[in-house]
């Protein structure tokens, strides 16, 4: 089994949306976990998003990659998925991790407009994100 951190700044959506899709993708062969630098509170914009693919993260607790640390986890694979405007405040992970991944996506959080046009621009990242945990799966299980 590949355990695969995910990490973002606030573990609110980017990160919360990657490990999301690969506990439903992944199948029995991966462990998903995320964690950010800060974290914070569920965007409700990506709890909608992922609702709309049958997926319920509505409750779920964020958590901070010093637990992580502190615990000496470690993991095959570590994603951070903080956009190129956040680089500098990426979290990264001190620990053990067989291979480093990062995934620039756009902040929901920093979204401005209607609701609809928030939820627009969050369902592409959703939609970003899906396609980049597939391509994952497919790496890893080779």
């Amino acid at each position: 089994m590949k355990k695969i951190l995910f990490l973002c700044v606030h573990n609110s959506a980017r990160s919360q949306i990657a490990e999301a899709y690969l506990r439903k993708l992944g199948g029995s062969n991966f462990e998903a976990e995320s964690a950010g630098l800060e974290p914070g509170s569920l965007n409700p914009y990506v709890v909608r998003a992922l609702a709309e693919e049958g997926i319920n993260i509505a409750g779920k607790e964020t958590r901070s990659v010093f637990d992580l640390v502190s615990a000496g986890r470690s993991f095959d694979y570590v994603v951070t998925v903080c956009s190129k405007e956040a680089a500098e405040r990426c979290p990264i992970f001190p620990g053990k991790a067989a291979i480093r991944l990062h995934w620039p996506f756009d902040d929901p959080s920093t979204f401005k407009g209607s609701d609809e046009e928030i939820m627009a621009r969050v369902r592409l990242v959703r939609d970003a994100i899906r396609a980049s945990v597939l391509e994952l799966v497919d790496m890893a299980k080779g």
